[in-house]
């Protein structure tokens, strides 16, 4: 018989402890936004700790998960080619908001601290290496882009201004003195 439920695959072997924790994870990753897997030897509980207060500040989740229970939320959230990127001992950061924010941050504690390196990610559903994932790290943010978009349409429209501002100051200035030598004139 077919599996008709996310944490179908575990049923038989696993207990109703690691059946929540799939369905759970499995919830995670279809509302995720993006995925960023990190490879946690090195760092301490503490600093641990003290980066998961950072993230959850952005509205991003840092859980460290056996690899076989995150294979198999993959493949009930519908991105089964995630697995590939679960070897070792990983820790994942769901961001549920801006794509680049959890890259970003995770590549920031990288250069400070030289922990956690950034092994693969999940954006939008599409599957990215570790260039990919940094490269999403050195994204501007949306923020950014929109003011930059904003910035550049906003430009054009600005010089358009001031050319008609210049052109109608000329003809006053032009008109007032034509009526001055009408007025001289008369």
């Amino acid at each position: 018989m077919a599996a008709t439920t996310p944490s179908a695959g575990v049923k038989g072997r696993a207990g109703p402890r690691k059946h929540k924790l799939v369905a759970e994870l499995t919830d995670r990753l279809s509302r995720a936004t993006s995925v960023v897997v990190t490879d946690y030897r090195g760092i301490t509980v503490k600093q641990l700790e003290v980066l998961r207060s950072t993230l959850r500040q952005h509205n991003i989740e840092y859980v460290v998960v056996k690899n076989t229970l995150a294979r198999r939320a993959a493949q009930a959230a519908g991105v089964g080619e995630f697995s590939d990127a679960l070897t070792g001992p990983v820790g994942l950061a769901l961001g549920y908001d801006d794509v680049s924010r959890p890259a970003k941050l995770l590549n920031d504690h990288f250069r400070a601290n030289r922990r956690l390196p950034l092994l693969a990610g999940l954006v939008e559903k599409r599957l990215l290496d570790a260039r990919g994932i940094i490269a999403v790290a050195e994204l501007p943010s949306r923020d950014e882009l929109l003011a930059q978009l904003a910035g550049t349409l906003q430009s054009p429209l600005t010089h358009l201004a001031g050319a008609l501002d210049s052109s109608l100051s000329t003809l006053a200035t032009c008109l007032e003195a034509y009526r001055d030598t009408l007025q001289t004139a008369a």
